[in-house]
Order: C-alpha cells, then sequence, then structure tokens
C-alpha cells in the first residue's frame, strides 16, 4: 500500500466542435491538395502542350484551381492553428477519438494515393509510354502525397504536450 497509484490521464470525449473541426480541416486539406494538384497539372500542360490535344480550357481550369487554393488553403491554417491552439491549451487534447480516427484516415487515403500513383508509373514504364508531361504529373502527385502523409504521421506521433 506504500505504492502512489498513479492515475491515468484523462481523455477528453470529442464532442461536436472537435468533430466539427478536424471534419472541416480534413475537407479544407483534401480540397487544397487537389486543387493544387490540378493546378500544376495545368501549368504542366501549358508548358510542355501535347500537339495533339486541342482542348483550350487550360485558363480556365488554371482559374478553378486557384479560386479553389485561394479559399480553402486559408481556412484550412485556421483551422489547424485553432486545433493547435486548443492542444497546446490542455495537451490530453491531442488524444481526442475523432483526432486520432481522422488523422489515421487522411495517413490511409495519402499512403493509397501514393502506392496508386507508383503503381500507374509503373504501368505506363512499362508500355513505354512515358513523357515528361507525365512524369511531371506523377511527380506533383508523389509529393503532394508525400508531404500530407508525413505531416500527418509525425503529428499523429507527436507526445500530448509536446510543443513542436
Amino acid at each position: 500500500m506504500d505504492q502512489i497509484e498513479s492515475s491515468p490521464t484523462l481523455v477528453p470525449r470529442s464532442g461536436p466542435k472537435d468533430v466539427f473541426l478536424h471534419l472541416l480541416a480534413l475537407v479544407t486539406l483534401y480540397t487544397s491538395a487537389v486543387s493544387f494538384i490540378a493546378l500544376l497539372f495545368s501549368l504542366i500542360d501549358t508548358w510542355f502542350p501535347d500537339p495533339l490535344d486541342f482542348a483550350v480550357s487550360i485558363s480556365n481550369n488554371i482559374r478553378w484551381s486557384a479560386s479553389m487554393l485561394i479559399v480553402m488553403f486559408p481556412v484550412y491554417l485556421i483551422v489547424v492553428w485553432i486545433i493547435n491552439r486548443e492542444c497546446v491549451q490542455d495537451p490530453a487534447r491531442r488524444e481526442i477519438r475523432a483526432r486520432k480516427w481522422l488523422g489515421y484516415l487522411t495517413l490511409f487515403l495519402s499512403a493509397v494515393t501514393f502506392i496508386v500513383d507508383a503503381v500507374v508509373l509503373v504501368y505506363q514504364l512499362l508500355g513505354g509510354e512515358v513523357g515528361i508531361r507525365f512524369v511531371l504529373k506523377v511527380l506533383v502527385v508523389l509529393a503532394v502525397a508525400a508531404v500530407i502523409f508525413f505531416y500527418y504521421f509525425y503529428d499523429l506521433k507527436k507526445r500530448p504536450g509536446a510543443t513542436v
């Protein structure tokens, strides 16, 4: 009985606000990532035109992707800032279920994107149909998926109370 029992840290329950903030963060992240990729794809198509492609809607694609990115990414940054501020104030909030589940969902989706993109690259390499536009687009998707994956991997592995 001389031993002092250490009480486990209580993990706050996920409330509607937590679910809202984390879902909003993920939706704006996914939209920003897709818009960024689409923007870079359109720029690649502009810089390396396909002589057999007669579509002229590239400027419309650039405008649409840029508009989405200009609105969505700042919203994502603000929401993540709010979430991180709450985690600094109460480090146990890093352990709430909504955050963990949605964080691991993001890890899963970015890993699947990375794997499928690599499969498409190998498939095209084996078919001998690889041009500069294709390689650049594959690299864009790989880079975006990798950045998202490693950010969320690091964020989920951070210990409660860590400030960095």
